[in-house]
């Protein structure tokens, strides 16, 4: 009897013990092994890439790909919750004193890093002078990183580098700095200016994949098309926006599937993964599907192999909080967690209209704040996915507060009543203008799917009630991303995930320095930098709990910002997926996956 598996669609099949009995008498037998086809995970993502130098991206879609093509120093246990800090890059954990401003880190020998033209046929090994460059390009203000903040005032010498460049346009990369000290080949000595509890998780993110010299120096004019990391995938066929396509790195060392179980429902991944070379699956097919219904249609006829549930279609998926019968039954299961992110709005306070310090002008961002209700966004556009979350932390992460309460709470007659007494009066036609009679319309920015459509739609409700004009600017995301690092968005929805599980994470999108790299809000406040700089000399504390009450509440009075909600993930798996768990903070997780088949067809060799 002949077996061969076979998962639904038949996108890819194994066949075993495959025998073809030829004549010639008793034991003439020929044993054919019958070709393997690749593995290929096929995953939507909601929006385009925005090119593949983890220098200079920000957004969560693309550090999901350089998450597989690049590694960082450290990571994040796969399995362990609370999550836990673990080495990827480097061999240990590093060694830290010093009142914990020094920091030393072992690399793995014998990492290599994927094959590129730039390395003339010869395996390039990965070393502490790597670490060295890729750490000093964040710092570079030609790369003008949105994820500089991890390294501003922390490495002694750095932002003294930094700021020579500014003067002189270049950038000496060749120059030692004190706090980048090369031991060895694989050996790294960072010297910090001042203790940095925190450090350990920058050195964990996916931006901080180590890059080789030669290669960003070969590619200089468009280093964001040519990613040559040291991760399992390196880049295959990339159409912009559409697809991009991840091929397993050949040149990938030897490393094992080995995680301890933190809850019951790992045991199961645990028998299914553990032991297994990573990685196992030899593609990873990506595509760009922007509005959210064609991607559930696609998820339901099994071309995609993981998908997180669009909101509007999560009362089809789900019955309350448990998913359907009907797709339980096909197999398919269901991971739901809140997820360690806000959605906040934000207005420019750099904006000629809406910016600026006036009381007037606070006091028109406060009444636009007010018109929001939360929980009509949460019914209508999380369809009930959501939870409020006033607070700039979320929950699960170092800092939270679940008893903050927001001054800026959905109230259209207070806000109404602020317009009225700072003289936004009302023209005839029932909408209002500036106090010196120009014209006062809101331009609110977002994107070009049907989601979006939907959002416009209550944004416009909102400004109603409170009779002002309001205008949609619709834009592309990476568009989004470009325009609000030059401070030319004036009011969005925006959102924040974790990039690692300390409010200083989230509490830095304010912070002055950050304005053209991750402060959308383009808000600069004295007291309130002076405050967060203080916050950065503690560690997790009631002590600082107090200091980030002061500077949440100091965003709602002077109307930057309005936390508005953290998020419900549900994330849906295909039956033939193995070793999946939702991760809190790490952007992917494909590199511990294994694909396996969906149903079983069983046949004779004379039926074939």
């Amino acid at each position: 009897m002949l077996t061969i598996w076979m998962d639904v669609g038949s996108r890819f099949f194994r066949g075993f013990g495959l025998f073809l009995f030829l004549g010639g008498g008793a034991g003439s037998v020929l044993a054919l092994a019958a070709p393997i086809s690749p593995k290929v995970l096929h995953v939507a993502l909601g929006s385009a890439e925005t090119g593949f130098d983890p220098v200079m991206t920000s957004d969560l879609n693309t550090a999901a790909v350089e998450q597989q093509l690049f590694e960082s120093l450290l990571t994040y246990d796969y399995l362990a919750r609370p999550v836990k800090l673990v080495p990827r890059l480097a061999a240990t954990m590093p060694v830290v004193s010093n009142g914990g401003r020094t920091w030393r880190f072992t690399l793995k020998q014998g990492v290599y890093f994927s094959p590129d033209p730039v390395f003339h046929g010869q395996r390039r090994e990965a070393t502490s002078q790597d670490v060295v460059y890729t750490l000093m390009r964040f710092m570079d203000p030609r790369n003008r990183s949105p994820y500089k903040f991890l390294l501003d005032g922390r490495i002694v010498g750095l932002d003294e580098r930094a700021e020579l460049a500014r003067h002189t346009g270049h950038f000496d990369y060749d120059s030692p700095v004190a706090g980048l000290e090369v031991v060895d080949r694989y050996t790294l000595v960072i010297h910090l200016k001042t203790a940095d509890f925190n450090f350990g998780h920058a050195m964990a993110q996916p931006m901080m994949g180590v890059v080789a010299r030669e290669v960003i120096e070969a590619y200089a004019s468009d280093t964001a098309s040519h990613p040559v990391g040291t991760g399992p995938y390196r880049l295959g066929n990339w159409v912009r926006a559409a697809r991009i396509q991840l091929l397993r790195n050949p040149n990938y060392r030897d490393e094992r599937w080995n995680f301890s179980p933190s809850q019951p429902a790992d045991l199961s991944l645990v028998h299914q993964m553990e032991g297994k070379r990573i990685p196992q699956i030899d593609e990873i097919d990506l595509q760009i599907i922007e509005e959210p219904q064609s991607a559930w249609l696609s998820f339901a006829r099994g071309e995609l192999d993981i998908l997180g549930i669009p909101a509007q279609f999560a009362p089809l998926a789900l019955e309350g909080e448990q998913l359907r019968a009907d797709w339980r039954t096909r197999g398919i299961r269901l991971e739901r967690s809140v997820d360690p992110a806000i959605s906040y709005y934000f207005i420019n306070q750099q904006d000629p209209v809406l910016g600026g310090n006036q009381p007037e002008k606070i006091a028109l961002r406060r009444a636009i704040f007010l018109a929001i209700n939360d929980d009509e966004m949460i019914r209508v556009m999380a369809k009930g996915q959501a939870i409020r979350n006033a607070y700039p932390i979320p929950p699960g992460v170092a800092g939270y507060d679940p008893k903050y309460r927001s001054l800026l709470d959905y109230n259209p007659e207070l806000a109404n009543h602020l317009l009225d007494a700072y003289g936004f009066r009302r023209a005839p036609d029932g909408y209002r203008h500036l106090p010196d009679g120009g014209d006062l319309t809101v331009h609110y920015t977002t994107g070009l799917s049907s989601e979006d459509r939907e959002l416009d739609e209550v944004m416009k409700k909102s400004m109603d009630r409170i009779g002002i004009h309001w205008m949609s600017d619709k834009r592309k995301f990476p568009d989004i991303i470009r325009a609000e690092r030059q401070c030319l968005i004036q009011f969005r929805l925006s959102g924040w995930i974790a990039d690692y599980p300390d409010g200083d994470n989230f509490m830095q999108l304010w912070y002055g320095p950050h304005i053209h790299e991750n402060n959308a809000s383009c808000y600069q406040d004295v007291e309130w930098d002076r405050l967060y700089e203080q916050s950065l000399t503690m560690p997790d504390s009631p002590q600082r709990d107090i200091l980030y009450h002061r500077l949440a509440r100091r965003l709602e009075l002077q109307g930057v910002t309005k936390v508005s909600t953290s998020p419900l993930r549900n994330v849906l798996s295909q039956p033939w997926v193995e070793g999946f768990r939702v991760h809190p903070i790490l952007p992917s997780v494909w590199e511990y996956l294994d694909l396996t088949s969906a149903t079983t067809v069983e046949t004779t060799q004379g039926e074939r």
